[in-house]
């Protein structure tokens, strides 16, 4: 049986995965399975497959389902740059206004719903799909975020990492390492625990030689971004699961139980070794 990661082509991920591009074949027990967040929040979900950096939120839609990764997740220090709500109007102006909403990621999705509700206390009208001229603002994430910070057709945009901390005192966490518990069973742990050691081991050499990284991961993945914007965009990213990160997702659970858009809130349950 092979282990199904969930494979996430953002610029976001290539930390996660550049090092195992034109590498699978050498990954006998490992598949990959690309999509975009929304994708593997299924995936995770119905069994199909196994871990994936998938959104945040996944992790309390199916209580008891999973384990996270103890030390890894995506996040940001202050602003991500690909998350963002672009604008016509500030966004207090908002109310009653429509708001066109990425089908990517429901962690984006449900943070921009708690931060309209409680912290600026407005309620759109929201709707899912490519963004129409006639909609007041629109919500993007991953690469199609930092492809509009380059053209400045909105007169505001809004980072919603910097949103949250700014408001809480904690970093967001938009994704996390979630890790169906089917993957503990005896002939999938050995190469779990093999796999998220090599993934460690990506976000180190990433980190040590980020354009040799980039070439790799463009070739495979290419954007409509200059490569300065692209290298400049991964000092907002954060790949540690720190104590605050972990309080930062208990807070965006507790949120978002309030608002009812999800049953309870989970603890938090690791994967030990």
């Amino acid at each position: 049986m092979a282990l199904q990661v969930g494979r996430i082509p953002f610029l976001v991920c290539a930390p996660f995965f550049h090092d195992f591009l034109g590498r699978e074949s050498e990954l006998g027990d490992v598949e990959f399975v690309d999509g975009p967040p929304s994708v593997h929040c299924a995936g995770l979900k119905d069994g199909s497959i196994h871990l994936s950096p998938a959104s945040s939120i996944t992790f309390a839609q199916k209580p008891g389902a999973f384990v996270l990764a103890p030390d890894i997740c995506t996040s940001c220090s202050f602003e991500v740059r690909s998350v963002k709500l672009y604008a016509k109007r500030p966004i207090e102006d908002l109310n009653g206004r429509k708001v066109r909403l990425t089908g990517q990621s429901m962690t984006s999705v449900n943070l921009l719903k708690i931060l309209m509700q409680e912290r600026f206390g407005i309620e759109p009208v929201y709707g899912v799909g490519a963004y129409e001229p006639s909609d007041d603002a629109c919500l993007l994430i991953g690469d199609q975020a930092l492809e509009e910070n380059e053209r400045h057709r909105f007169a505001f945009d809004y980072d919603l990492g910097s949103l949250w901390q700014d408001w809480q005192g904690v970093p967001f966490v938009f994704g996390a390492w979630i890790i169906s518990k089917s993957a503990l069973q005896p002939e999938l742990r050995r190469t779990l625990q093999m796999y998220l050691q090599a993934t460690r081991e990506s976000i180190e050499s990433f980190r040590a030689n980020p354009s040799r990284a980039l070439d790799r991961w463009l070739g495979r993945y290419p954007v409509k971004l200059s490569r300065s914007v692209v290298e400049n965009y991964y000092s907002a990213l954060d790949y540690r699961f720190t104590e605050a990160r972990k309080r930062s997702l208990t807070l965006f659970f507790e949120h978002a139980a309030r608002l009812g858009l999800i049953r309870e809130v989970p603890p938090l349950e690791f994967l030990l070794f």
